[in-house]
Formats: C-alpha cells, sequence, structure tokens
C-alpha cells in the first residue's frame, strides 16, 4: 500500500538522522571543548553566518544563543560581501557553516573575516575543505549521506548542523550557570517564560463570591452562578476564611439527600481546602490542582489574610502547560 510505503519512506528519513547524530556524539573531542571556552570568553557577539540551508540554520542557532545568554547575530555570507562585513566587531568570534567548505561566497568572505583579526570556527561537513582549513578551530559535522534518495538536498547535513548549535549554546548554558529566571527574562511574552514568572497573584480572583456559614443552599448555589468559577469561598462572621464550597459539592448533597434545601452552607463546606499564597508560580499551582485532580484553589497570605479564588482555567488560558 502507498501509505506503507510512505511511512517506511520517513522511518528511513528518521533512522538515517538519528544515526548521523549518534555518530556525531561520538566524535566530539577537545575540539568542542575549546570552542566553547572560546565562546564564552567572547567579549563581543557570536556572528554566526553562512549561505543556503546553512543560512537557515545559522538562523536558529542565533535564536538559540540569544534565548539562553549568549550575545549572538546573524551575517548571510552573500550579504557580507556587500556591506554587511561591518557588522563584525573587534570582539566578536565568527562561526561559519558551511557543508562543502569551499562554496565561492565563504571563499570570498573567509580572508576578510582573517583580516578584521577575529577568531573563526568553522563548522563544517569537509574536514579537508578550504574553510576548514583557514579556520582557527573546526568542528567536524560531516555526515556519511543525507537522508533523501538522490543524496542531494541537504536534510541529514542540517539535522547534523543543527545539532552541533544545540550542543554549544547548551554547553554554554552550564558554564554560564544560566538559570530559569534568566530565561525568563529573555522570553516575558511566551509561554515558556509564564511559566518562570507569572504568580498566582498575577491571576487570582479577588472578588470570588463568598457566603457566611449560615447561607442557605440557595444563596450558595446564586453565589456560584454569579462568580462563574464554580466554587464559592466560605467566610466566618469576622472573615476569616471557613472552607469552600464547589458545584461539586452541590452535585454530592442531591446525591445523598431527599431534602436538599433545608442544608446550609456549614453542612456542605470543605473545611481545610487546598490553600496557596499569592506568589506561588502559576505554574507550580497547576502541578498542584492537577495532582490532587481539583479545579480551584484558595489563594491566601501565608498569615491568613484571605485573598480570592484562582482557577485552573485561568492558568491554562495564559498557554502554561
Amino acid at each position: 500500500m502507498e501509505a506503507d510505503r510512505l511511512l517506511t519512506t520517513a522511518r528511513a528519513v528518521i533512522t538515517a538522522e538519528a544515526d548521523a547524530l549518534y555518530a556525531l556524539a561520538a566524535r566530539l573531542g577537545p575540539a568542542f571543548a575549546e570552542v566553547v571556552g572560546l565562546l564564552y570568553a567572547t567579549q563581543g557577539r557570536v556572528v554566526v553566518t553562512g549561505i543556503g540551508k546553512s543560512a537557515h540554520i545559522g538562523q536558529k542557532m542565533v535564536a538559540t544563543f540569544n534565548s539562553t545568554g549568549t550575545p549572538a547575530l546573524f551575517l548571510h555570507a552573500a550579504e557580507a560581501l556587500h556591506g554587511d562585513l561591518g557588522m563584525v566587531l573587534p570582539n566578536d568570534t565568527v562561526l561559519c557553516l558551511s557543508k562543502s567548505g569551499a562554496t565561492p561566497e565563504v571563499k570570498a568572505l573567509v580572508p576578510l573575516i582573517k583580516q578584521a583579526g577575529v577568531p573563526l570556527v568553522a563548522v563544517v561537513g569537509a574536514a579537508e575543505s578550504y574553510l576548514a582549513q583557514q579556520a582557527d578551530h573546526v568542528l567536524d559535522v560531516s555526515v556519511s549521506a543525507e537522508a533523501d534518495p538522490n543524496n542531494l538536498a541537504p536534510t541529514t547535513s542540517t539535522t547534523a548542523t543543527l545539532a552541533m548549535g544545540d550542543a554549544l549554546a547548551v554547553a554554554l548554558i552550564h558554564l554560564r550557570q544560566f538559570s530559569g529566571e534568566d530565561f525568563a527574562r529573555y522570553h516575558p511574552g511566551g509561554a515558556l517564560g509564564k511559566r518562570l514568572y507569572l504568580t498566582v497573584a498575577d491571576l487570582v480572583h479577588t472578588n470570588a463570591p463568598r457566603v457566611a456559614l449560615s447561607a442557605t443552599l440557595k444563596e450558595v448555589i446564586l453565589a456560584i452562578s454569579q462568580g462563574r468559577l464554580g466554587a464559592t469561598l466560605v467566610v466566618t462572621e469576622a472573615g476569616a476564611l471557613a472552607g469552600i464550597i464547589t458545584d461539586g459539592d452541590l452535585r454530592r448533597l442531591l446525591e445523598r439527600t431527599e431534602t436538599p434545601f433545608s442544608a446550609r452552607a456549614a453542612d456542605l463546606v470543605t473545611r481545610a481546602p487546598k490553600t496557596v499564597p499569592p506568589d506561588l508560580l502559576a505554574y507550580d499551582a497547576l502541578q498542584l490542582l492537577e495532582q490532587h485532580n481539583i479545579t480551584q484553589l484558595v489563594v491566601a497570605h501565608p498569615s491568613g489574610g484571605l485573598v480570592g479564588l484562582v482557577h485552573l482555567h485561568d492558568i491554562l488560558n495564559e498557554g502554561i502547560r
């Protein structure tokens, strides 16, 4: 069947690329550590350059460097020959990506980089190429074959280069002791960053409904309906937290009694509900909700001051998982 043939092809591609990555990992040696040390010591930027598919990989590499504490920029090899070489400053380090190490643009660019007096690192698929011979450091990302049947389309080779870039970035994370809080500073608008800075205080419903322990069942139902949080807080006469009543508690009441409307809030309330402080990370609150299979958390200060309720959907709507 055609579907079976396509699946066989897809698995062969993924397997070929995985095998190339295993081979790449096995031959990493001192040269890799030297390059990481060089990038760590670079006082300027890591300038990543390349052309064709290597340029696309280089742009992703730059994005990863920048988001993990290593200042970087992308310089297209062709544009560098038409004025953009001015982007390279004396304290920078250049990473040149190339499968062959011998494309015309790369061969024209290398002498200019050398003249600029900045370190040149070749991330290259041909260890004997012009680029490799001219570079100060060489990272070998060669592969035995591309994954396409004609052995032409950059597939396995770009995967290997991409993995090398990730390996450099993560090694630099370790050297810089780049923390989750550091990561959040560089991702303030993304879901990943929100996991590291968004707190319960940012999401809490301070106007969550509240009823007294003496409230009737009708008053409890109205409070839950009007609050649209699936629950109401229950408070003492002094305004302190007595507990919580959820819509699930109402359903269970109807299941167990024939005369539910005689019940009071005190008969339904869950005492000592799951309570979190306002400064708890929303991500940690989500873990607590999922762990206990509940949808609301009471928010209160450690000193006992009641703040309100946070709902599972408030956290999920922020894209946090």
